[in-house]
């Protein structure tokens, strides 16, 4: 029996977006799958994207890493959100590499009295993660009882591309490396792109990239880079509902919360089973729902648990049918950019958002 609502996972595409990323690239690649691989689901996206081809796993949450390493995951996964207080010494005996972006970190790490696998994190000008003013104490560390991996950065601005400050965090992060050598460390690895770049900037590819949101089959950024679609990605999600109630109103009924809209005419309204408790958001105007091949838009206010479309007054829809939210726009469904840009926000948001009572079903799988 299907679901309320289910998001629809193509690993497929997936694999496709993994393959065309590493050949742009032209080097190794890490699949990012934090977030629960950006909603699409932790472990079958990871074993997909490795399948594909990608050396690396790259996630946020020490957890994260090791609910891969539970499902019998065994390339390297570097874990990056790893502030002081942190079960380390578990994260080293389960082969997870750390990133170490300031001295309370390091010290921490060291005092394990294991030896960890770590990456450097460099602040190169996003003023966000990574040494900054603790820079030339921490060149002075001894680095003998850890293994240093890498080196990485990370861009703010690698979708606009042709922003100086691409430029400055090249060069800064280059310096970094630099000053590392100049102290006896050589980093195995140096990372520095994220998706933006990957498809952007070859000079920043270096031994590895970090792709996130591309590898999902979503742009970095509709009105730099354009969209998914212009990129040659394939968006692997596709979210629909059921509608739970069709019903015919007549013109100038209020809808919804607040009775923030009325109906313009004699229309038949269909109450989707979905809503802000399942990641629909509440602010989305010009969004809606694809049904018999047309686009028919939210009215009123988005509920927890559910929101009202106009279907237009010659629909066929019953209760029961399901509708799409959104998916890759092929047949002129909305997208997860058009989402986006109805709430305000980014199709990162809206796919990551999408609340665990949406089962993940993978049909290709």
């Amino acid at each position: 029996m299907s679901n309320r609502a289910e998001a629809l996972i193509d690993l497929t595409a997936i694999a496709a977006n993994v393959n065309k990323l590493k050949a742009t690239a032209g080097t190794d690649l890490m699949a990012v799958v934090k977030a629960d691989a950006y909603g699409h689901g932790l472990v079958p996206v990871a074993k997909t994207a490795i399948s594909a081809g990608a050396n690396w796993l790259g996630v946020a949450l020490i957890e994260e890493a090791h609910a891969l390493r539970a499902a019998g995951i065994t390339v390297p996964i570097l874990a990056w959100l790893v502030p002081p207080g942190s079960d380390y010494a578990a994260a080293v005996d389960a082969q997870i590499d750390l990133a170490v972006p300031s001295l309370d970190v390091f010290k921490e790490i060291v005092a394990t009295g294991k030896r960890a696998r770590i990456h450097i994190e460099v602040d190169t000008g996003m003023t966000r993660g990574g040494f900054l003013e603790e820079w030339p104490d921490f060149l002075k560390s001894d680095f003998s009882n850890v293994e240093v991996v890498g080196i990485f950065s990370h861009f703010a601005r690698a979708d606009e591309v042709t922003e100086k400050q691409n430029q400055d965090q090249l060069a800064n992060f280059n310096k970094a490396i630099a000053d590392l050598a100049a102290v006896g460390v050589v980093p195995q690895l140096k990372h520095l792109s994220n998706s933006a770049a990957a498809l952007t900037n070859q000079s920043a590819a270096f031994d590895l990239v970090r792709t996130g949101i591309a590898m999902y089959g979503l742009t970095p950024d509709l009105e730099h880079l354009g969209t998914s679609k212009s990129l040659g990605l394939l968006a692997a999600m596709e979210v629909r509902a059921k509608l739970h109630l069709v019903k015919k109103v007549p013109a100038n009924s209020p809808v919804g919360y607040g009775a923030t809209e009325s109906t313009s005419r004699d229309t038949v309204l269909g109450v989707v089973a979905m809503g802000y408790a399942d990641g629909i958001p509440r602010v989305a105007k010009a969004a809606g729902v694809f049904f018999d091949g047309k686009r028919c838009p939210i009215i009123g206010r988005v509920s927890m648990d559910q929101f009202v479309v106009d279907l237009g007054p010659e629909t066929t829809a019953k209760a029961g049918d399901h509708v799409v939210i959104f998916n890759n726009g092929a047949a002129g469904e909305f997208t997860a950019e058009d989402w986006g840009l109805a709430s305000s926000s980014i199709n990162y948001e809206i796919n990551t958002r999408i609340g665990p009572r949406v089962p993940r079903i993978y049909p290709h799988e």
